[in-house]
């Protein structure tokens, strides 16, 4: 008997016709979702999820991070108090993300980061939740410089030194690095090198790295932030993939047909454990994106369409998430 890890989904709310948050927490409970990520502890989504059992993983978002490093534990000790557990209990709270990104695509935040975490590390330690609150700082994919093939990935080496004492913080306390994975991306920027079968983890030809054999994208790139992690003496820390996804409508290859094939193959993936190659048997969890398509979000037409529900709580296709 194994226990499959979770399977989570944002929920963002860079929208202005989403359902009230008791609806979209109706909507999560009904279709067995244990697992959600915030990305920001808005009182008016964070309360409502009070009381429902539903596991949290909550992002301290990159503005609010430099008062808090600069501040002291009980600088962290009372944001934590009147930002998160005046709403939810610590029960239900597997995860705090500490900044989004930070370190490349928000420079003006990276010194920040690791400040600011080691004061909440203290705060929680004072609360003696240390050991149920994990602590980490969600990660762009491009923090590689290197992914390809993945036994010669490499951290980008500007950002190194900070980079660096994060890794030493999460195996100092046994939290995972976490990372934002769009094989998407990688697959309409780079059509020359990438096939639409290896982004949607389709067997689509393999290839051969260190006697490990690859057949899609998504296990390549974790299994090149394992080998990175590794290149700087940090190989046993696990990963989480805090975001990823497809999207339905707004660019090539972005339909509910592929939407369902990639979050249906990553969900299985999850759920019976599989692992990558060069970590086999050994579940990666991953936090889906998006609930909902987000009409507010800046950038590409089609960042404004990962929603796996529609705002009338439909499925936008047919996704098996347990």
């Amino acid at each position: 008997m194994f226990f499959a890890v979770p399977i989570g989904i944002c929920y963002g709310r860079v929208a202005n016709n989403l359902p009230p948050p008791t609806t979209a927490i109706s909507i999560i409970t009904t279709n067995g979702i244990s697992s959600i990520r915030l990305f920001n502890p808005n009182p008016e989504s964070l309360q409502p999820f009070s009381g429902t059992r539903i596991q949290l993983a909550i992002g301290v978002p990159n503005e609010d991070l430099p008062s808090i490093a600069a501040g002291t534990t009980t600088t962290a000790y009372n944001w934590l108090q009147s930002n998160i557990f005046a709403h939810i209990s610590p029960d239900q709270i597997r995860y705090l993300i500490v900044g989004n990104e930070v370190f490349l695509k928000e420079p003006y935040y990276t010194s920040h980061v690791i400040s600011a975490i080691f004061n909440i590390y203290q705060a929680l330690h004072i609360l003696n939740l240390t050991d149920k609150i994990k602590i980490s700082s969600a990660q762009a994919a491009s923090i590689l410089s290197n992914s390809y093939p993945p036994s010669h990935a490499i951290f980008d080496p500007n950002i190194l030194p900070d980079l660096t004492r994060l890794l030493r913080f999460l195996h100092d306390t046994s939290s995972p690095l976490m990372v934002n994975v769009y094989t998407y991306f990688s697959y309409i920027n780079n059509q020359q090198y990438v096939t639409l079968d290896h982004a949607l983890l389709k067997s689509g030809g393999e290839m051969i790295d260190q006697n490990l054999v690859y057949d899609n994208l998504f296990d390549m790139t974790i299994d090149a932030f394992i080998y990175a992690m590794e290149r700087e003496g940090y190989g046993g820390i696990r990963v989480v993939v805090t975001e990823t996804g497809w999207p339905t409508a707004g660019g090539e290859a972005a339909n509910g047909e592929n939407a369902l094939v990639y979050n249906g193959n990553v969900v299985k993936r999850s759920l019976n454990n599989v692992g990558t190659p060069k970590r086999p048997g050994i579940g990666v969890e991953v936090f889906l994106f998006d609930l909902f398509d987000e009409n507010e979000k800046m950038g590409n037409e089609f960042e404004k369409h990962f929603g796996i529900f529609g705002i009338n709580g439909v499925k936008a296709y047919d996704l098996v998430l347990y």
